[in-house]
């Protein structure tokens, strides 16, 4: 890549002007809107004399961002970036096994990204602006798409964030050991999505009262239970009458026909539900809808059933039955990455499935502690302060140590 020539970043250069915040949306997929969207009303609110603004990449992304506004307050100005064409394109002959729309975004929109003091993103692809892109004075606000203990959240591509905003101690501990983020550019924040504005569904799902379900297998080809137990799973709840199934997976997994992994180098190719699962009246099936990423089957499902997704997470915020599936041969137990299998039984063989799925009362209930335990550590929810509310004081005492001219104070009426 040629080198990028210099950008000039206005708002950074002028110490009359307003700081000015992007929120950047770079994703292909719609589940880490709610991270960190629901941050936007409340930095409009509580510090009214920075400029808050959204970057989109699709009018769906657009319209998932506005259901976590504040209808109180003025609409942020929202940018539709431009579309690297060629990239796009290249993206669909390699059937988007790598993500180069999310980069053609970032070099399509450079100096639009550049005018901005800060941005705050969900996600790591954005730390190309400043390894590749040449963004310097723009500072890289990354705030994770979930709490889980995946090794993907301490990767080294977050070192390249100006300051990063945690869940709990439990994952900055670890980030810090990592050396990922530092001390003094890092805070604990709680967990935005908590804080969204966006009605989970009210409806019932099923038309009986039996106990709910809900799989949630990870899409990374190596770590995903799907490709083995996936369909044994369907298969089994087909063929009993005890318990009603959500098949939910990461949005991610029906997306794309070929799915593969740079961090393990694993590549498979995904094939399609059989349709004798889906006219079952007591098996639910969402291959994507805004259900899947706004806690809708997280919190109306009685039983977890997952790998390695963070969602588990959100399902133990109120403690409950989980079950994780070791499809690819772990040896988890001393292993930080699979930390969260700790909440339940693990199942190597799927023959064991209903054996974990009728746990004795007793052993779910040393299950249910830790979970408690645990969530405690790993999100910190504060009852007098909303993560949203901490993650904009977050953000405002960051910009304030690194434009001290430009200072901003918070609005306390406002809060």
């Amino acid at each position: 890549m040629n080198s990028p020539r210099p950008i000039d970043t206005p708002g950074s250069a002028d110490a009359s002007a307003p700081l000015k915040v992007g929120f950047l949306y770079n994703h292909d997929e719609l589940h880490q809107v709610a991270h960190t969207a629901p941050i936007i009303s409340a930095l409009q609110r509580q510090y009214p004399s920075i400029t808050v603004e959204i970057l989109s990449s699709s009018e769906a992304q657009t319209e998932a961002v506005k259901r976590h506004l504040d209808p109180a307050l003025p609409e942020p100005k929202i940018h539709a970036l431009k579309r690297s064409k060629a990239l796009s394109f290249a993206e669909k002959l390699i059937g988007s096994a790598a993500p180069l729309g999310r980069i053609g975004f970032l070099t399509a929109n450079r100096d639009l990204l550049g005018s901005y003091d800060a941005l705050v993103v969900p996600e790591t692809t954005t730390t190309l602006l400043k390894t590749k892109l040449g963004l310097t004075d723009t500072r890289l606000i990354h705030i994770p798409h979930g709490a889980g203990d995946r090794s993907i959240c301490v990767s080294p591509d977050i070192a390249h964030f100006d300051f990063v905003m945690l869940p709990g101690e439990k994952t900055r501990a670890r980030m810090l050991e990592s050396r990922v983020v530092r001390e003094g550019a890092s805070a604990v924040v709680g967990y935005p999505k908590f804080d969204s504005r966006t009605a989970t569904g009210e409806t019932p799902i099923f038309d009986n009262d039996r106990p709910t379900v809900f799989y949630n297998p990870h899409f990374d080809p190596k770590l995903s239970s799907w490709f083995k137990f996936g369909i044994p799973m369907l298969e089994y709840f087909a063929n009993q009458d005890r318990y009603n199934l959500i098949v939910a997976p990461h949005v991610m997994l029906f997306r794309r026909k070929v799915l593969a992994s740079v961090e393990h180098r694993v590549m498979k190719i995904r094939k399609a539900i059989p349709d004798r699962f889906k006219s079952l009246d007591h098996i639910h099936i969402d291959e994507g809808s805004l259900n899947s990423v706004d806690m809708t089957y997280t919190r109306m499902a009685d039983v977890y059933v997952g790998d390695v997704s963070s969602q588990v997470y959100e399902f133990i915020e109120r403690p409950r039955p989980a079950i994780f599936l070791n499809s690819h041969d772990a040896d988890w137990r001393n292993d930080e990455s699979y930390f969260f299998w700790n909440f339940g039984p693990v199942v190597d063989d799927f023959a064991d499935f209903e054996a974990a799925l009728n746990l004795p009362a007793a052993e779910q209930a040393a299950y249910a502690k830790r979970q408690a335990e645990i969530f405690a550590d790993a999100i910190d929810i504060k009852a007098d302060a909303r993560s949203s509310h901490r993650a904009a004081d977050a953000i405002a005492d960051f910009l304030n140590r690194e434009f001290p001219d430009r200072a901003v104070r918070k609005e306390a009426s406002n809060v």
